[in-house]
Parts: C-alpha cells; sequence; structure tokens
C-alpha cells in the first residue's frame, strides 16, 4: 500500500503568522524551523513512499528546499491543511493508496504515530480516513484546561463509540470531568493528535463539500467529514514515554523546547 506524507504549511496564520518558519532550539543548542522539525519527524516514519510540503508561500518554499524538502506549491484558494493535500495528492498525479496529512505544527509527533495510524486505516476498509487520539495523563490534561482558563486556543480533544469512530472534536476539553487528577493518572480525556490518513476517494470528495456550522464554529477541518456523514476512525497511541504537544500559540515554543530537551531531540 503506497503512502504519502503531504506537510500543508502557510505563513498566513490568524493565530500566529510565520508560524512555520520559527525556529526551535533542540537539545544540543541547534536551532531548525518548525517545518524543517516536522518534517525530519516525517521522514523517520518506516512504510513511506514519498514526503512532500505543501504550501503557497515563496518563503517556506525556499526554506524547505533549503534543507532538501521536495515542495509542492498550492493554491491560496486552500482553507485548510485536508484542502492542500487535497491539491497536492492531484498536483503529484495521484496515485497513492493512503495519503498522510502531517500538520507543519507537529515536530514531537513520534514515528509510530504514524505508523499505527496507516496500519488502523489498513485494517478497516470501510473507513475513508483515521486520525490518532493519545489518552491524556493529569499533566496533559491539566495544560489543556489551563490554556482554556487562560483564554488561549490550545490541543484538540475527541470522544468516539465503542468502533472507535469519532462521535466529535473539539476546541474545548471533552468529555467535562468533575474528577480532578494529577500527574501520570490517566484520564477520559483523550488528545486528539493533528495527523490524518485518508484513502484518495475520501480526500478528493472534501474540497467539494460547502463549510457546515461546526467546522465554522470550531475551526476544525475534520468536522466537515462528520458534518457530510463520513466516519472517521480514532486509532489510539501510546506515547511510549514521550511527551507530545503541538504549536499553536507562541506560548507553546518554550513548552516544546523544553520537551525537546528532556527527550534528547535534537
Amino acid at each position: 500500500m503506497s503512502v504519502l506524507i503531504v506537510i500543508p504549511a502557510r505563513y498566513a496564520s490568524s493565530r500566529y503568522p510565520g508560524k512555520p518558519l520559527v525556529e526551535l532550539t533542540g537539545a544540543n543548542g541547534d536551532k531548525r524551523t518548525l517545518i524543517e522539525r516536522s518534517w525530519r519527524a516525517a521522514c523517520a516514519v518506516q512504510g513511506v513512499d514519498r514526503v512532500v510540503v505543501a504550501t503557497d508561500d515563496d518563503r517556506i518554499q525556499t526554506a524547505a528546499r533549503g534543507f532538501g524538502a521536495e515542495v509542492v506549491m498550492t493554491s491560496q484558494s486552500c482553507a485548510n491543511g485536508t484542502e492542500r493535500c487535497a491539491e497536492a495528492h492531484a498536483a503529484l498525479g495521484g496515485g497513492y493508496e493512503v495519503v498522510v496529512n502531517l500538520q507543519g505544527d507537529a515536530p514531537l509527533t513520534p514515528h509510530w504515530f504514524i505508523e499505527d495510524l496507516v496500519a488502523g486505516l489498513r485494517a478497516a476498509p470501510d473507513m475513508g480516513l483515521a486520525t490518532p487520539v493519545l489518552q491524556c495523563d493529569g499533566e496533559t490534561l491539566n495544560s489543556l484546561l489551563a490554556d482554556r482558563a487562560a483564554g488561549r486556543v490550545g490541543g484538540t480533544t475527541a470522544v468516539f463509540g465503542r468502533d472507535h469512530s469519532g462521535l466529535y472534536f473539539s476546541k474545548e476539553v471533552i468529555p467535562f470531568c468533575a474528577e480532578h487528577f494529577e500527574g501520570a493518572a490517566p484520564t477520559p480525556v483523550y488528545h486528539h493528535v493533528g495527523v490524518y490518513a485518508y484513502r484518495p476517494d475520501a480526500l478528493a470528495d472534501y474540497p467539494s463539500w460547502p463549510v457546515g456550522p461546526l467546522e465554522q464554529l470550531e475551526g476544525l477541518e475534520q468536522l466537515r467529514f462528520l458534518e457530510n456523514n463520513r466516519k472517521i476512525l480514532c486509532v489510539q497511541v501510546e506515547a511510549r514515554g514521550r511527551e507530545f504537544w503541538e504549536l499553536n500559540n507562541p506560548e507553546d515554543v518554550a513548552r516544546i523546547e523544553a520537551m525537546m530537551v528532556k527527550m534528547g531531540n535534537n
């Protein structure tokens, strides 16, 4: 099963303009841009046939080609990463059996998250797409709650049914928990990892659907699938002792750098 990883990256982010070119300092003091670190994470995944950066910005194109990435230029009309992935896949001539969307703000994504994701989609032929979910421990849950209390839009959470098909995704922390958790204690909240694996037909259909009210309210691209009655397989992944966080706000830079130092990630 041929696999393409697309890393969609745009410069004009409303919450954090220029985010893909923000430099992050690793454990040995090396500074690399967010988009390079995301590309390196993609290149570490086993069983992948091709990795490309998809962008509409010349600055990102120049930076990506500078560190050796293949770049596909896409239009400025792409509303989100899924639309950019669909355009990039078409520009490459299609033909891949699985297209992975590794968003350019997730440099800490372990390779096994994506490997498990692709395996999960392969094992579910009735699903058009899949996405990873990671059970929150007390520390992560409290970080999500702290973001919301401070008025910051932090990580996304997910709820799913017994068959692991997604019921809803939200930038709020769901489900509501009256119980307080600390440290490494497991919680009933699942952190949605911003990666998607699509079958080509599901990906090709996506841009033709109008933006629905839930996608517009939450600003979450995957809700367009649910609003069009398409199932999303939630694949539970394991941290294996690794910390995971996405770069959503400027305040996340120091947190991610601290995690890289702790993990020895250069």
